[in-house]
Formats: C-alpha cells, structure tokens, sequence
C-alpha cells in the first residue's frame, strides 16, 4: 500500500465518522484531494486508490498538471476544481480545461468564465466563495452580497450554479470551527429557500473536516491529510 492509499483510507475513515456522529449518511459528503504543488505521479497514486476529484489552486500547474495526467492514464476519468484566487487575466484556460471553480466571489469572473467557457464542453460548475468571518485580507464576497452576486451568476449561460465555498479562518477548538461553518450553511439555506436549487457546500480541511461535516459540509477539501506535507512554496500565483 502506497502512503497515498494509506492517508486516503485515513481521510475517508474520519469522514465516515464524522458523519456518523452528525447523523448524516456516509455518502453525504465528498472528498476533494487538494493536490496543489504535488506532481502528476501523485495524482496517479491516489487515482489509483479511488479518488478522482482534484483541486488545484494555481492555473498553470493546474493545467500542466492535467495534461501529464492525461499522457500517463489517458483513459482516466477525472474531475478538476479550481480552488485558488482567480484574476480576470487568468479565466480563459480555467475555463476551457477546469470542470469546476470554486473560488468565484465577484460577477466580472463569473462574466468572463461564461463568455469564455467553450460551447461543446459541459457548463462549468461554480460555487461561490464567501467570506463568512469578514477577514479584510481574504478572499470572498460578503455575506451582504451573497444574494444579488449569487443570483446574477445563476442566470449566466455555461455556467451552473453548485453552491458555496469558504474558508474561514482557523479556530481553537471543534465548537468555534462549527460555529464559523454554521454561519456558511445559513447563507446556504437562505438561498435554496429564495430558489436557487443549490446542492454543494465546499467547506473543511485536514484540520477541522469533523466541524465542517457536523455544520453541514457537502465536500470536503483535503490536501496534507492526502498527500502529506507539501514540498517548497512556489512562488508562482493564479
């Protein structure tokens, strides 16, 4: 058994419990393997385990990245979300080569994807990022916000509107995590019940996926819990 393999079967082990004890079904929430700064091969590996749902934070890695998994397991079938900040110079190969982004937080992107997403391919998958503690540095829209943005990004075409993502900023304890992500599912709620039919919350990481499952998580986005400790910093942004 590769270490992949192994942290895998680690990672689905505490997803499994955690939506035990938050009483929710085992399958309810999906595993995305961040594999920021890992190369191909790891990839491969943990294709080989099972997992086919990668995230990539920086746009030309994650396009290379693509293209060499395609030369070593041409017949794979892969799914690819953007998670990373995204600039307005940096949507046309997101949005010829990613299934999904992640990280839309203001209309402009969201304009741009749709114009630049290629008509034979599926509509991209989109979820909103949010800024659900109100960190002046980070990224998201604010929950003030959330509505109009979300329902403008709704009506554009070749997109289709998932749910929303968010990453908030690290807590003490299992109780301040959930509290935070709770904060999330509300803005979540709100819009299913305004009627965007809204199915995804991406939402938790190696160090707090039990809080986020028990405030409501669809989709957990794993990296160092996967692949283990990430090799230098690039220095390369989206």
């Amino acid at each position: 058994m590769t270490t992949i393999e192994g942290n895998l079967q680690q990672v689905r082990e505490r997803l499994r419990q955690a939506c035990a004890l938050a009483r929710r079904d085992a399958n309810a929430v999906s595993l995305l393997a961040v594999s920021k700064t890992f190369d191909a091969d790891a990839v491969c590996l943990a294709l080989a385990a099972g997992q086919h749902a990668f995230g990539e934070n920086y746009v030309q890695e994650g396009t290379e990245k693509m293209e060499a998994v395609r030369r070593l397991k041409p017949d794979a079938a892969l799914q690819w979300h953007c998670i990373g900040p995204l600039q307005s110079n940096k949507t046309r190969p997101v949005a010829e080569c990613f299934d999904w982004v992640q990280s839309v937080d203001r209309l402009k992107i969201a304009q741009r994807l749709s114009e630049q997403r290629p008509a034979a391919m599926p509509d991209l998958q989109i979820c909103l990022q949010v800024n659900v503690d109100g960190g002046a540095n980070k990224s998201g829209v604010a929950p003030a916000s959330l509505e109009e943005l979300a329902q403008a990004v709704s009506r554009l075409p070749r997109l289709k509107l998932r749910g929303l993502m968010c990453i908030p900023e690290p807590a003490p304890d299992f109780e301040a995590q959930r509290a935070l992500f709770l904060r999330a599912k509300v803005l979540f709620d709100q819009l299913n019940g305004q009627g965007l039919a809204l199915d995804t919350l991406s939402m938790g990481m190696s160090d707090d996926l039990e809080a986020a499952v028990a405030a409501g998580s669809t989709m957990v986005r794993v990296g160092r819990g996967v692949f283990g400790s990430r090799p230098a910093k690039l220095t390369s942004v989206v």
